[in-house]
């Protein structure tokens, strides 16, 4: 919906309704195909099913000697057992007789079974024998084979779609040759700082002498786009000027979302609401009842989703973690955008606004007694280093006035890699 000009649009959200309709108006990517080493990270947009088993053949899981097992049981230092060895196998080549009763077969780690073969006898139970060996020990009988299969069965569903791929995934990948898999495209994610007074590291004479505010926010979200799985674009800063800020988010053409900080308040000075309105843009909501963060934007612009988040660099980035972080999983292709929360128990007391949603920067740690919070120190919006010690956003409801020594709280976790389908906010 539009802005009139009066400036009034919806107004006032929840913070959980806010995220809940980013989510709802965001489109997924199209998909692709694209080098396995350049998969990390990405969202498995189909199911992959193995074409093989894994491992494709019964194996050796150790360097020895494969034989069956009724032929070395009762072997002892005492009592050593000769076998004769009619052939070695070399990881990589592949067994050309099969053991008969009293034979064994010099064998290497991963190389396959030959046939008669149940047990590989590990070589330091042996004299290292070439046309026999001595058996020392019993051990081992029936033991240190991986069974064909295993691993993996032909025709089973290996990884689901909607996967990130990790290493381990990308392992998994590469063992069944899937050299490009189909994933969802990251999203390409504009990023846009404003304000007269910003200005990029690249000015450092500007920042050190006082006269210009280098511009956090920029290199912040660059990060943070990154790990959510976007790929971003440094759009520049806008001025204070509605002409500035009109000729730097037309650059947002190819972009799948935009992102800009500052200019979404009602100061004199605030023009990217109007030029959002008339670069024929439309604003779903521009304020939320939460701290920090309340003046936060959400609309459509030049074709593409666009979250406006406020200038201070730690409104900027709690609101990126419970906004924009989830858009780009959800457009990336990711089931679970959000991160998971937990109930942890205040180590402290608080006193706080009740009109309003908050999320405090915390330290939770782990005690006999379950997971305790503390805050970082002070709250204020303009202090970055509270998100440098925090991992996680401790959630006070509107209507709250306080928190007491042993009050039970959730915790968003900044740092767990588990997610979920729902805010916990």
């Amino acid at each position: 919906m539009g802005r009139g000009p009066d400036h009034r649009a919806v107004t006032s959200l929840a913070a959980r309704e806010a995220a809940l309709h980013i989510l709802g108006a965001v489109p997924r990517q199209p998909t692709l195909r694209i080098p396995l080493d350049d998969a990390l990270g990405s969202v498995l947009a189909e199911a992959v099913v193995s074409p093989l088993d894994l491992p494709p053949w019964t194996n050796s899981a150790m360097d020895g000697y494969a034989a069956r097992a009724e032929d070395v049981r009762g072997a002892t230092d005492d009592n050593p057992i000769r076998l004769r060895v009619i052939e070695q196998i070399p990881a990589g080549h592949f067994p050309t007789q099969t053991l008969n009763a009293g034979e064994c077969a010099r064998i290497f780690t991963g190389a396959p079974l030959p046939s008669g073969a149940d047990s590989v006898i590990r070589q330091e139970d042996t004299d290292l024998g070439c046309d026999s060996v001595v058996i020392r020990s019993d051990r081992d009988a029936g033991v240190n084979i991986r069974l064909a299969g295993e691993d993996i069965r032909k025709g089973t569903t290996v990884l689901e779609a909607g996967t990130e791929l990790g290493a381990a995934e990308l392992g998994v990948l590469a063992s069944l040759a899937v050299a490009h898999p189909l994933v969802f495209r990251r999203p390409l994610v504009g990023i846009l700082g404003g304000g007269d007074e910003i200005v990029d590291v690249d000015q450092p004479e500007a920042i050190l002498s006082g006269r210009k505010i280098a511009s956090s926010n920029s290199h912040t979200l660059h990060a943070l786009v990154r790990l959510a799985g976007g790929e971003p674009l440094n759009l520049g800063i806008a001025g204070d000027t509605p002409e500035s800020v009109r000729t730097h988010l037309t650059r947002a053409t190819e972009c799948d979302l935009l992102v800009t900080t500052a200019g979404i308040s009602v100061g004199e000075h605030d023009h990217l609401r109007d030029v959002v309105t008339t670069l024929g843009g439309s604003i779903d909501f521009w304020k939320l009842r939460m701290r920090p963060g309340a003046p936060v934007g959400f609309g459509q612009l030049l074709g593409i989703p666009w979250i406006g988040l406020p200038g201070n660099p730690v409104s900027a980035m709690v609101t990126f973690e419970l906004f924009v972080r989830p858009a780009i999983r959800t457009m990336a292709g990711h089931p679970l955008p959000f991160r998971r929360s937990t109930p942890v128990r205040m180590a402290e007391a608080i006193s706080l606004r009740p009109t309003l949603q908050h999320f405090l920067r915390a330290i939770v740690s782990e005690t006999p007694s379950g997971p305790e919070a503390r805050l970082t120190g002070p709250q204020g919006s303009g202090i970055l280093t509270s998100m440098v010690h925090a991992n996680a956003l401790l959630v006070v409801d509107e209507g709250r006035h306080e928190t007491r020594i042993g009050d039970t709280v959730p915790a968003i976790l900044l740092q767990d890699p588990v997610h979920t389908r729902t805010p916990g906010f």
